[in-house]
């Protein structure tokens, strides 16, 4: 099951974006909750006390939203917008209200365990293609993640998303997408043999002994 977080938000009353920064000198980030065709509404959350919540969090994380003394509102991470020079620092969230009755799509990552076969006995390489797998589910079924062993996975072999299974999920993500892929290992090319430029003397095999090839008189 995918953890929860708990997170403290109060309400927003000002807009734009002269506000917003306001609010981030202010160690804030301002933030929008809305879904189940409620009004969005605007709200304020505390820098480093988001930064802790997010910490491991993915799309699939389940956050109990406080606002001001009310009843905890169950909710996803729609979007989350980060400084472009300082990635670290977020300026924007995005949250999706839902209910524990009503399924939801969520994107949930893919964690790959094990050592496959072709890599550990014949020096292969292995691709992780596919990170996220989208599934309808329940919030109280939400994997924190989906995790494949490819222990057994040979030269060339793979695993796809029609073999994984999810309980008490529905699978949206193509089944005949690969997850992960053994390669055989990269091979050197041979170097071109350089030939060299024939010259206009024939090479010399061996030093030739001494008077070999001159001329001799012939004897009476």
């Amino acid at each position: 099951m995918a953890q929860q977080v708990n997170l403290q938000a109060t309400l927003r009353s000002t807009s734009g974006k002269g506000a917003a920064r306001s609010l981030r000198r202010e160690g804030k980030v301002p933030a929008v909750i809305y879904g189940h065709g409620r009004e969005p509404e605007s709200l304020v959350l505390d820098a480093p006390v988001l930064a802790k919540a997010l910490q491991g969090a993915s799309a699939a994380t389940v956050l109990d939203v406080v606002v001001e003394g009310r009843a905890p509102v169950k909710a996803l991470l729609r979007e989350v917008q980060r400084n472009p020079v300082r990635p670290a620092d977020v300026i924007h969230v995005d949250l999706y209200e839902i209910h524990a009755d009503e399924k939801i799509t969520v994107e949930v990552p893919v964690h790959l365990t094990g050592t496959a076969d072709g890599v550990r006995n014949f020096g292969g390489v292995l691709d992780h293609v596919l990170r996220v797998i989208e599934i309808e589910v329940l919030p109280g079924d939400i994997p924190e993640s989906i995790d494949l062993d490819v222990t057994a996975l040979g030269i060339g072999g793979s695993l796809y998303v029609r073999d994984v299974r999810v309980p008490n999920a529905e699978i949206l993500t193509d089944g005949d997408l690969p997850i992960a892929t053994v390669v055989a290992p990269r091979t050197e090319e041979a170097a071109p043999v350089v030939e060299e430029a024939a010259s206009g003397e024939p090479e010399l095999i061996r030093k030739p002994a001494k008077g070999e090839g001159e001329d001799t008189e012939a004897k009476g």
